[in-house]
């Protein structure tokens, strides 16, 4: 992934991103129903590399599975690149978990970049520990094997009903995650930062007692002096 895309939007939150996206008209980016499993206070940025789980049917998912070198869940973390987040589908079903601790461990020490599922995780207090950003929609202890199957693996998939493509961008904060087309990430992260300086200097000027009406949205021409001040002195 480009230095300078991951640079710009790691410095953005999900809302800012998610307000560039509607005005091109993707209202549906956002993953939703996940969550930090616990929060790093910095982004997580990276192409999705993609694993997706089907109703486990029994004579298919015991056990033994988990000692094929070949399983895809297994194959998954071995192989996700360096850089990448793992995005799971799980069904919107975190009554069996995605992954546990030691497999989140391995990813990370692989170089990935985060983990997201919109089931849930086992071991998540441990995994909240870990460095690596993980993203669920809760706690869950039983293995994928009672109730999802590992099927395939870098293909198209639907996580917390948003669309996602290997390759496209997932950026995460403390808050949520958002999925970015491939071919839109270059401008919607330059809109971005420039809505977030922006954003930032509306902050100042509402602490400083200012009036919203007119200043954001900004619909008066005066503010737009008052902000490339405001950049300039800062250095945004």
């Amino acid at each position: 992934m480009d230095h300078d895309l991951r640079e710009k939007l790691s410095g953005v939150s999900v809302a800012t991103l998610a307000t560039a996206l509607f005005k091109r008209g993707l209202r549906n980016q956002v993953i939703q129903g996940v969550h930090p499993v616990a929060p790093k206070r910095r982004n997580m940025v990276g192409p999705a590399f993609t694993l997706r789980y089907m109703p486990a049917r029994e004579d298919r998912n015991q056990l033994a599975e988990f000692r094929n070198p070949q399983h895809p869940q297994r194959v998954a973390i071995e192989t996700c690149p360096e850089g990448h987040v793992m995005v799971i589908d799980s069904r919107k079903d975190a009554r069996a978990a995605s992954a546990g601790d030691i497999l989140v461990t391995r990813l990370m020490m692989r170089g990935g970049a985060g983990i997201v599922t919109d089931g849930g995780f086992r071991d998540a207090a441990t995994i909240g520990e870990l460095a690596i950003p993980a993203y669920h929609a809760r706690p869950s202890s039983p293995t994928n094997l009672t109730l999802h199957e590992a099927i395939e693996i870098n293909g198209p998939i639907g996580c917390g009903d948003a669309p996602v493509f290997p390759g496209d961008i997932v950026v995460g904060d403390d808050d949520c995650v958002i999925v970015i087309p491939a071919h839109l990430a270059g401008e919607v992260a330059d809109e971005a930062v420039e809505m977030t300086a922006y954003e930032d200097f509306v902050v100042d000027r509402v602490k400083a007692g200012e009036t919203i009406i007119g200043l954001y949205p900004r619909t008066l021409d005066e503010h737009l002096s008052t902000f490339e001040a405001w950049r300039k002195r800062n250095s945004r």
